[in-house]
């Protein structure tokens, strides 16, 4: 008997998928497996109630720890793409290790998922479990199929679907983030209705503070309260989700090229990736600063990916490491108008002298004022020596003067001084 291990949501794309397993394929046992990285209960429910429906042997992983966890390692990388959060990315790969556990505990000859051929997901997932020997399998990417021809066949075969808001949006949701998309939404110019969001209500003119506290670059206590990861954001999303924060509605530049409309609620993520910045700059040098934001970016990009497995991102993660050693410390955070702003952020190794920058004292330590002067004559030096050797070509371009007798070319720059020193020193 040949058994394949299906990604299963008991949505319309993996229900659809059941029957296509064993008819196209001709698998003679299809087991779902549904992971746990923070969706809704009801959404096990319905999970729970499709597969009894359909006599599918189903099991459900609890792997909320382990994303929690990879959400903060993402929070000490400032990771975003293209302006919001990773949420469906980074949870992608925890959820094809899990089904790739189940599979080859259930003894399955492949793995299946429900992605089409045009998103991310089916990239995510296969980068794990084309490690292993299993066959991999996608049959809504490799038979064509289309959202309307599912329906019809799920009619058809009587399946218990309805796939979202009637079928017509297709949601993902986990601990980080929710997003909606589908429909009418992938029109770049239509406005998407306030019941698409669920997490984050209609900003208000009420304001709340709150402050966030940072071991090591990760987020371990709201208020002076000790949360673990798990706790820590689903208490945010509640918390800053109330306010209206995180609500991102983007383009969104996809792996293979297609450029795509993407609806997101993340209230904790931004809130968090929020606190963590205002909290680096306060520690981190102007060069750290300046560096890290390379080594996030490619981070991201991994993540994006999925493929934070990769030994870029664990060289990547051991200059995060480091700099985050000093990244500890509260930053307050004011929930105001749909965004979590920092007002005020503190740390014991703050990079940072309110004496020296204060505009009421005199120095700056041992330094005068007065010392500032000679940087101030040598900067732009060299603007405004290139500068001057262009007016000088173009005064000469127009007829004017520009060499001397004996036929050398001279250029004014204008200095404190008047003159300009060639000095090479």
């Amino acid at each position: 008997m040949t058994r394949v291990a299906l990604a299963f949501s008991g949505g319309l794309d993996t229900t659809v998928c059941v029957p296509l397993l064993e008819e196209e394929y001709g698998y003679d046992e299809v087991i779902g497996v549904t992971v746990d990285v923070g969706q809704p209960e009801s959404e096990f429910e319905e999970a729970e109630e499709t597969a009894e429906a359909l006599d599918l042997e189903h099991y459900v992983v609890d792997a909320k720890a382990e994303f929690a966890d990879c959400c903060l390692e993402g929070v000490r990388a400032n990771a975003t793409y293209q302006g919001y959060p990773l949420g469906t990315a980074l949870a992608r790969p925890v959820i094809a290790k899990a089904i790739l556990e189940v599979a080859t505990e259930q003894d399955c000859e492949g793995v299946a998922h429900g992605c089409t051929g045009k998103g991310n997901d089916q990239l995510r997932f296969e980068a794990v479990w084309r490690d292993s020997d299993l066959e991999v399998i996608a049959p809504v990417r490799e038979l064509g199929l289309t959202r309307e021809w599912e329906k019809e066949y799920a009619a058809e075969k009587g399946l218990p679907v309805e796939g979202g808001s009637g079928g017509d949006w297709s949601v993902d949701t986990n601990l980080w983030s929710r997003s909606v998309e589908g429909d009418e939404l992938e029109d770049p110019n239509y406005v998407p209705p306030t019941e698409i969001y669920d997490w984050t209500d209609e900003p208000t003119g009420e304001t709340e503070e709150i402050e966030i506290s940072f071991e090591a670059g990760y987020p371990v206590a709201v208020d002076g309260e000790e949360y673990e990861p798990v706790e820590l954001i689903e208490s945010l999303n509640d918390l800053a989700g109330s306010y209206g924060v995180g609500r991102t509605d983007v383009m969104e530049d996809r792996m293979l090229g297609l450029k795509v409309r993407e609806n997101y609620e993340h209230p904790a993520a931004t809130t968090l990736l929020n606190a963590h910045e205002s909290l680096e700059g306060l520690v981190l040098t102007q060069e750290e600063r300046q560096f890290k934001q390379q080594i996030d970016q490619q981070w991201a990009q991994k993540g994006y990916e999925g493929l934070v497995d990769a030994p870029l991102v664990s060289a990547l993660e051991g200059f995060i490491a480091e700099t985050q050693k000093r990244v500890t410390g509260t930053v307050t955070i004011r929930f105001e108008g749909g965004k979590a702003r920092p007002v005020a952020r503190d740390s014991e190794y703050a990079a940072y002298s309110a004496a020296h920058a204060s505009f009421d004292t005199e120095t700056v330590g041992k330094i005068d004022q007065a010392d500032a002067t000679g940087v101030a004559k040598y900067h732009g030096f060299q603007r405004r020596l290139a500068n001057g050797v262009l007016e000088s070509k173009a005064s000469d371009g127009d007829g004017n003067e520009s060499e001397s007798e004996d036929g050398s070319e001279t250029v004014e720059l204008a200095t404190d001084g008047g003159n300009a020193s060639t000095d090479g020193n």
